[in-house]
């Protein structure tokens, strides 16, 4: 420790006489009030300004996620209607996180394609859900619902196999190959 500060201190000695020393000029305070005050003044117009943005901004999420949320939700819906969707809907979840851990540079043409087929069947979905909240629950509406998580789940386990069936058929010819 003496060390390093005998060191400094010599450090310090060989530059004494060298050292850039300036003195302000005589209206530096002055200006440094002047651009102070002024920067203060500029900040005094936008903290309100960005409040209020700030509170415009949050007005106009609420309004589009509660019409967002009526729309595609089925809390109108009776609550085996309510039931079965999500029974479904956990079904379809399930099986599209088997397709997607299968996932690999062999079949990832497939998947992608997959994911695609059931986009489309979502859109579907969501139109069936718009009908069933605009004309209510009936019998034809309520079937569509369920006829189509049972496409998309079939749909889901046709890939599941064909995924599998490939991946057999990968190994076999490898290990013929030996």
């Amino acid at each position: 420790m003496k060390n390093k500060e005998n060191q400094l201190d010599e450090i310090f000695k060989h530059f004494e006489n060298q050292w850039d020393i300036c003195e302000l000029q005589s209206d530096h305070e002055n200006k440094f009030i002047r651009k102070q005050y002024a920067s203060e003044r500029n900040r005094r117009y936008y903290f309100p300004l960005a409040i209020a943005a700030s509170i415009l901004l949050l007005f106009g999420l609420f309004i589009v996620t509660s019409k967002n949320s009526d729309r595609h939700n089925l809390s109108q819906a009776s609550t085996e209607t309510q039931k079965t969707d999500s029974v479904f809907n956990a079904m379809l979840q399930f099986e599209l996180q088997k397709m997607k851990e299968k996932k690999s540079p062999l079949n990832e043409k497939i998947i992608n394609d997959a994911l695609l087929q059931i986009e489309k069947m979502d859109q579907d979905y969501e139109k069936i859900k718009l009908e069933l909240i605009e004309k209510g629950e009936n019998q034809q509406i309520i079937y569509a619902l369920i006829h189509n998580y049972k496409v998309r789940i079939d749909f889901l386990e046709r890939v599941l196999k064909q995924l599998n069936n490939i991946e057999k058929l990968n190994i076999t010819t490898d290990e013929k190959t030996i």
